[in-house]
């Protein structure tokens, strides 16, 4: 008897321990500019890669971005729905894509601007419909100076397509076009290379003779558009994801 107590003492204790807080889940939909890289074979990084630095230990980040990809190709190839369906209700969800949907020379990803912004809600009320947080997101600036230093911007009306489906949709929207575009001009025509994949030669073993890409970002740009996001959630009050930041 003594021990059939014990047993029991011990059952009605466990039944009042709480379980562990189950932590935030983010998931992370877009392209290149967001994705997650071999660190040990390019200097390349999205800024997903490094989102986590900016959170506590109680926001777990899913990065399901995959390079070259827009709205109509991530859907097509049903990474969309891989992500969709691992969804649960409260999770969050970001969305960024723009630079690809605008590509017209290759038409399996090219994305007109309108159904770009269709493609956009769709996702916003997939996300809606399991009960979790969307956040959309326009696609980054690009490093894009003329020849008089002059800055240009290369995303036509896209951005602002994403603004049209946050407001017809009522969601939260981070414009990286923007703000990034400000980080770039500041920092000036050369400065500005250093977070971009814009090098010369001898800097990186896979990239002998250097590379001129003004898209795609190093660790520094990776690091600074982060930042922004992280910005961007405290300023817009998005809880409690804005709690979970780090100080």
């Amino acid at each position: 008897m003594r021990i059939l107590f014990t047993v029991l003492l011990s059952v009605c204790l466990l039944s009042f321990i709480s379980p562990g807080k189950k932590k935030i889940q983010i998931y992370m939909a877009g392209d290149s500019t967001m994705q997650l890289y071999d660190t040990a074979k390019t200097p390349q990084r999205g800024w997903g890669q490094v989102f986590h630095e900016f959170f506590n230990n109680d926001v777990e980040i899913h990065d399901m971005a995959r390079g070259g990809r827009s709205t109509k190709s991530f859907i097509a190839e049903g990474l969309w729905q891989k992500l969709i369906d691992n969804v649960q209700k409260d999770d969050w969800v970001f969305i960024e894509f723009g630079h690809n949907d605008h590509d017209k020379s290759k038409p399996e990803r090219f994305t007109p601007p309108d159904q770009y912004k269709a493609n956009l809600i769709r996702m916003v009320k997939d996300v809606l419909a399991k009960g979790a947080h969307p956040v959309l997101l326009t696609p980054i600036a690009r490093r894009s100076f003329d020849k008089d230093g002059n800055y240009h911007d290369s995303h036509g009306v896209y951005p602002q397509n994403v603004f049209d489906a946050a407001k017809e949709t009522g969601v939260p929207v981070i414009d990286l076009d923007k703000q990034f575009t400000g980080v770039i001009v500041q920092m000036g025509v050369d400065s500005s290379k250093s977070m971009f994949m814009n090098f010369g030669p001898g800097l990186y073993t896979a990239f002998p003779q250097g590379h001129s890409d003004d898209t795609h970002l190093r660790n520094a740009g990776a690091e600074q558009v982060a930042s922004l996001v992280a910005a961007a959630i405290k300023e817009q009050h998005l809880s409690p994801l804005a709690e979970m930041l780090l100080p």
